[in-house]
Parts: C-alpha cells; sequence; structure tokens
C-alpha cells in the first residue's frame, strides 16, 4: 500500500511553478491515501487556470505510477489574494469559469442545497426523502451525501459496494429511481475521516465533477452541518438553485439555523426556506400529541427572517425506523401519512424552484 511519503516523492518529479519541483512549491495542500486510491490536492493561482490544469494532470499520471495506486484523484483548490475593498462589485461574477471547472454539472436543471446550522437535526433524513419526493412528481432527480465525516446516504438507502467507473467517472448507484453518490461507498463506514479542509474540499469537488450524474432536473446536496470549508467549497463552486435549512424548533437550533441562512445569504444563494423537523410528537398508542422540542420557532425565525416556511416534520418511529432499515418512507410507503409530509414539502420546492430563474454561480462578498 501506497504511503504520503511515497506520493509526495512522486510529486518531485513533476514540474511546478517557479521551476521548481511541486512538491517543494509548497502549493500541495494535503495529501490521503485510503486503500488503493490517493487523493492530493493542489493550491494554484485560478487567474493562471491553464497552467495549472497542466500541473495537475502531470501530478495525476506521477501518482498513478506509484506502486499501490489504482485510482489517482487529484484536485484544483484556488487560493486568490484578499481584494483590496471588502465590498468590491468591479468585476463580474466568474461564473463561466466555475461551470467550465464542472462539466459534469451542466445537465442538471437545478441543484438544491439542505443545510442545517447543527447536526443532529434529521437533515439527510429530509434531504433524502426530499429527493424521492422530487422523483414522485415525475422528475429525474439525483442525492449527492456530501457530508464528508458523516456520510449517512448508504445507510438510508440501504445501499453498499463502490461505484464502477465507465469512462473516467464514478456511475451512482441507484435507489427508488433516485442517482446516490456519497463518500460513504468510497470508504469503509468504520473508517474516520481524518481531514483538513483542503482534503475535504476535494472530496467535495472529486463527488461533483467526477460523478456520471447525466440529465437531471434536481441535484440534492446534503450538506455537513455548520458554515465551514466544504459550504463555502459548494458555495463557489456550485451554481446553487437555492437552499433549504432544516431546524428542530427549540432555541438552541434555531441559533445555528439562523447562522445557516445568513451564510447562503452571504454567498448570494437564494433561500427556498426553512423546515421545522421533529416538530411535534403522536403517540402512536393513544394519538396524543407531545411538542417535545416545543414547537413553531422555525416558522416564526422564517416570518422574521422573510424567508418561506415549508413546514412541519414530526418526530415519529415510522420515519426513523425506515430510515434506519434503508428504506426512506416516501420510498417505502409512499402512501402513508409520514411520506405525504415530505411529498408536500417537495412539492413546495419544485413550485419555488420552477417559479425563478436558474442563477449562475455566485460572487461571494466579504464584509
Amino acid at each position: 500500500m501506497a504511503t504520503e511519503a511515497d506520493i509526495l516523492k512522486a510529486l518531485e518529479s513533476v514540474p511546478g511553478p517557479g521551476g521548481v519541483s511541486l512538491a517543494a512549491s509548497g502549493a500541495v495542500s494535503g495529501i490521503n491515501v485510503s486503500g488503493a486510491k490517493a487523493f492530493v490536492s493542489i493550491a494554484g493561482d485560478p487567474a493562471q487556470a491553464k497552467t495549472w490544469e497542466e500541473i495537475r494532470l502531470g501530478a495525476e499520471r506521477a501518482v498513478k505510477a506509484v506502486a499501490g495506486v489504482e485510482q489517482a484523484i487529484v484536485t484544483l483548490t484556488a487560493e486568490r489574494a484578499a481584494p483590496s475593498h471588502a465590498h468590491d462589485h468591479a468585476h463580474p461574477p466568474r461564473a463561466a469559469q466555475r461551470r467550465g471547472m464542472i462539466p459534469a454539472l451542466e445537465k442538471i436543471r437545478f441543484i438544491v442545497a439542505v443545510a442545517s446550522g447543527k447536526g443532529g437535526v434529521g437533515k439527510s433524513t429530509t434531504a433524502a426523502n426530499l429527493a424521492l419526493g422530487l422523483s414522485a412528481q415525475g422528475w429525474r432527480v439525483g442525492l449527492l451525501d456530501a457530508d464528508v465525516y458523516g456520510p449517512s446516504a448508504p445507510r438510508l438507502f440501504g445501499l453498499k459496494g463502490k461505484p464502477r467507473v465507465e469512462n473516467g467517472k464514478m456511475v451512482p448507484h441507484e435507489a427508488y429511481g433516485v442517482k446516490v453518490m456519497s463518500m460513504g461507498f468510497l470508504v469503509d463506514e468504520n473508517v474516520p475521516m481524518v481531514w483538513r479542509g483542503p482534503m475535504v474540499s476535494q472530496a467535495l469537488t472529486q463527488m461533483l465533477g467526477e460523478v456520471a450524474w447525466g440529465e437531471l432536473d434536481a441535484l440534492v446536496v446534503d450538506m455537513p452541518p455548520g458554515t465551514g470549508d466544504a459550504q463555502l467549497t459548494l458555495a463557489q463552486q456550485v451554481p446553487l438553485s437555492g437552499a433549504m435549512i432544516v431546524s428542530t424548533p427549540q432555541d438552541l437550533a434555531l441559533i445555528d439555523a439562523r447562522r445557516a441562512v445568513a451564510m447562503f445569504q452571504k454567498v448570494e444563494a437564494p433561500i427556498l426556506g426553512i423546515i421545522e423537523n421533529m416538530s411535534y410528537f403522536l403517540c402512536p398508542h393513544c394519538g396524543g400529541r407531545s411538542e417535545i422540542f416545543a414547537h413553531g420557532g422555525a416558522r416564526r425565525d422564517a416570518e422574521a427572517m422573510g424567508v418561506p416556511f415549508l413546514g412541519e416534520a414530526p418526530l415519529d418511529m415510522k420515519i426513523r425506523e425506515t430510515s434506519d432499515s434503508g428504506r426512506p418512507v416516501v420510498g417505502a410507503e409512499p402512501n402513508s401519512p409520514q411520506a405525504a409530509v415530505y411529498l408536500g414539502l417537495a412539492a413546495k420546492v419544485k413550485t419555488l424552484l420552477e417559479t425563478q430563474m436558474r442563477r449562475a454561480a455566485p460572487k461571494i462578498v466579504v464584509g
């Protein structure tokens, strides 16, 4: 099995910027070896995209030649100087450049981020059932599980095994008519992902650009919780059609949900709305309703922030049981009252997407 040292040594033979080797240039921002796969991240100046693409291809060839490496994934991350003015609008968004970097997304009509400010609010379950709900509306749908540190899609959809590769691209798994890609298909679920920001960014870039998504009406992106490197990578490189925020009703979760809304507003991504998950609990024995995490907080926040409120999803045993068994409720029991919640959510999201123009990749403004 190859080591990081083996990869770095191979990069010594690759010409880098300024006449020095790539390994000595300081441009290699991350190396990770997982089994027979080697991931390398290179930070380059986007103003010299052609030069850095040649360097990237050279690095890919060198890494592939290392004994024990069957697949080399080498990606570029942008290093750019800080703007001289905090609110500099002199230059238009470089949408065409960003779109050109990820041609695999060109045939996707809408890209929807499902996000939360914190973990444990049911974001992945919501994203999975939203994707299935959109598929039930007759759309061609894909789901990208972008939570590199805690991928959930393999378990949620009952999928296993590494995706096959055709023409240099990974072919996503399918379940209930939805195309699914996740880091969980590439790494054993018991292996911790001890990665720094650049490695996470390159993994996301790979899953976006090196997957044969084909023609889709919607790609649902299950975002990692929080507002860090992974979120900014997606916001910078993907022309998001909109973001949906998942929160539970209590104040602690709503604080983080407000941060998530503010982050997407900062990068000029449309907010499709907020959904209140675990909004209430209906006892399966007596039918009594309990508002375990309080109730209505997400609706109040949505109204205060001027964004749509998309509805309430209950804390429900059937939703939990079907998710844990790899049979999301919309796919497994589409006629159930639990599935109806997500089908209604999908109908609202579909309408919102169809009534707004697809937008170009955003320009991030700092200040």
